[in-house]
C-alpha cells in the first residue's frame, strides 16, 4: 500500500505538470532518449509541420554484425619482482593462462512508426560460439496531446553524469541477491522549459521465463531536470522493497572549455532505523591540443555500504552485479589521437580505491587500418595491493573463472550496419 501510495503521488505531480504547460516548444529526440532514424527526404510542403514529417507511418528496419577475433595472454599473478607484502608469493613465468577469443555477434532491429503517436521498437540479438538468442530492446513510445510522452517495455535507463562511477544512476541500484536481470520500465515525461519532468516504475523480474511481478517487485521513481544558461541540474529519487529510499542531485556545467559535473546521493535505510549515508563525487572532462588529447578525472567518496549496481551484458561480457568500493576512490581516462592514416588512439584507463590502496590499470591501442576493421591492443593489470578488489576483479579470468590480474589481450574485428526506411 505505502508504494502505491508513493507512484500515486509522483503522478499527481505530474499531472499538475501537464496542467501547467502552456507551450508546445520541446524536442522529441531527447524525450525518448535516444535519436529517431533519419527519414528520406520526400514531397515536402509549407503546410506540413516538422512533427508531421518525423512522425509518418512507416518503419527503418536495421542491422549491426561484429566478427571478432583474437588471443588472450594471461598471469595469474602480476609479473613484478618479489615484494615482501605480497608474503611468499612470487611471480612465475609458466604460471600462465591462454586462450583464442571467438566471437560473433548481431542485432536486428525494427522501429515502427504506427500511427503520428505511437511508435514501437523491437531488437533481437544472436551471436556464437554458445549460440544465444535474446530480445534486446523491445518498448513503445505514446505520446498524449504532444505534453506527455510515455515508453513502456524492455529497455535500458540511465540517470547520472558520470561516467566512472555511476552511483547516483538509481535505476541500476540492486540488492546483492535477487532483482539482478534486464530492466522493465514505464515511464512517462514532461517537458518543462528546456527541462522535464520524468515518473516511472521499474522492476527486473524475470518476465520472459513467465515471471509475472508483484507491487513488492517494483521500483519507484521520479527525476526532474531543469537545464538553466550556466548549468544543466537534474534532482532524483528511487524505492525499492529491500533497498534504501534514494535520493541524488547532480549539476553539470562548462568553465572556459573544462567540463565540471559534481554529484551527490543521500540514501536512508528505512528498515535500519532510518540509517543514513551518502556520497559524493567531483569530475572534469577537457580536451586539449585542438582536440587531440581527451582527460577526463573524477575524485569520488562513497559512504554507503553494502552498495550494489546491475552491469548489463554487452557484445563481450556477460551482465553482472558490481560493488561500489567504500571510502575514497580515484579514476583518470586519457585517450591520444594521431594525424595518421587508420586513426591510431592510444588510451590508458585506471581506477584506485584509497582504503584498499587498490588499483586497476588498462591501457592500450586501437587503429582502424582498413574501413570496418579495427585492431586493439590492451593490456589489463591489477597493482598495489594483493588482497585488494581490484586484483581479483579485472574483468579477465581463465576458463575455470579465475582471475587474471595480468593480461595481454590481441583482438581484430570486422564490424558495421546498414539500416533501410520506409515512410508514407
Amino acid at each position: 500500500m505505502k508504494r502505491l501510495v508513493i507512484f500515486a503521488i509522483l503522478i499527481f505531480f505530474l499531472c499538475l505538470s501537464v496542467e501547467g504547460q502552456d507551450s508546445l516548444d520541446w524536442d522529441i529526440d531527447s524525450i525518448f532518449d535516444e535519436p529517431l532514424p533519419e527519414l528520406p527526404v520526400e514531397d515536402t510542403t509549407p503546410t506540413v509541420t516538422v512533427q508531421e514529417l518525423i512522425r509518418r507511418t512507416g518503419y527503418t528496419f536495421e542491422v549491426y554484425y561484429r566478427f571478432a577475433g583474437g588471443y588472450n595472454y594471461g598471469w595469474h599473478e602480476v609479473p613484478w619482482h618479489y615484494s615482501p607484502s605480497y608474503g611468499d608469493v612470487q611471480f612465475k613465468i609458466d604460471d600462465y593462462y591462454s586462450e583464442f577469443v571467438v566471437k560473433m555477434f548481431s542485432n536486428i532491429s525494427i522501429d515502427a512508426q504506427i500511427s503520428n503517436v505511437f511508435r514501437a521498437r523491437t531488437t533481437i540479438y544472436f551471436e556464437i560460439p554458445s549460440f544465444a538468442f535474446t530480445l534486446g530492446d523491445f518498448f513503445f513510445d505514446y505520446s498524449i496531446s504532444n505534453v506527455v510522452f510515455i515508453r513502456g517495455g524492455k529497455y535500458g535507463l540511465g540517470w547520472g553524469v558520470s561516467p566512472n562511477y555511476n552511483f547516483t544512476n538509481l535505476l541500476a541500484r540492486v540488492p546483492a541477491t535477487g532483482y539482478n536481470g534486464d530492466s522493465y520500465i514505464i515511464k512517462a515525461d514532461v517537458p518543462i522549459g528546456i527541462g522535464g519532468l520524468q515518473v516511472l516504475a521499474q522492476t527486473r523480474e524475470n518476465l520472459l521465463g513467465g515471471v509475472v511481478p508483484k507491487s513488492d517487485d517494483a521500483g519507484y521513481g521520479a527525476k526532474y531536470n531543469l537545464a538553466l544558461r550556466r548549468a544543466d541540474l537534474n534532482l532524483g529519487v528511487f524505492y525499492q522493497d529491500s533497498m534504501p529510499f534514494r535520493s541524488f542531485l547532480s549539476a553539470k556545467t562548462t568553465i572556459m572549455g573544462t567540463d565540471l559535473y559534481n554529484e551527490w546521493l543521500l540514501a536512508v535505510d528505512t528498515k535500519e532505523d532510518n540509517d543514513t549515508s551518502f556520497a559524493v563525487n567531483f569530475g572534469l572532462s577537457r580536451d586539449f591540443f585542438s582536440g587531440k588529447l581527451s582527460l577526463n578525472a573524477e575524485l569520488f567518496f562513497n559512504g554507503e555500504g553494502n552498495a550494489y549496481w546491475y552491469r548489463p551484458e554487452t557484445w563481450y561480457r556477460k551482465s553482472e552485479i558490481s560493488p561500489f568500493l567504500e571510502g575514497f576512490n580515484a579514476a583518470v581516462n586519457l585517450l591520444y589521437r594521431f594525424d595518421f592514416k587508420g586513426n591510431p588512439r592510444l588510451f590508458l584507463q585506471m581506477r584506485y580505491s584509497f582504503i584498499e590502496e587498490s588499483a586497476f590499470l588498462v591501457p592500450g591501442f586501437i587503429i582502424s587500418p582498413l574501413p570496418n576493421l579495427n585492431f586493439q591492443l590492451t593490456v589489463p593489470m591489477a597493482m598495489r595491493n594483493r588482497e585488494g578488489y581490484y586484483y581479483s576483479n579485472t574483468g579477465v579470468t581463465d576458463d575455470i573463472g579465475r582471475p587474471l590480474p595480468f593480461s595481454i589481450i590481441l583482438l581484430l574485428s570486422f564490424s558495421g550496419g546498414v539500416s533501410y526506411g520506409h515512410y508514407n
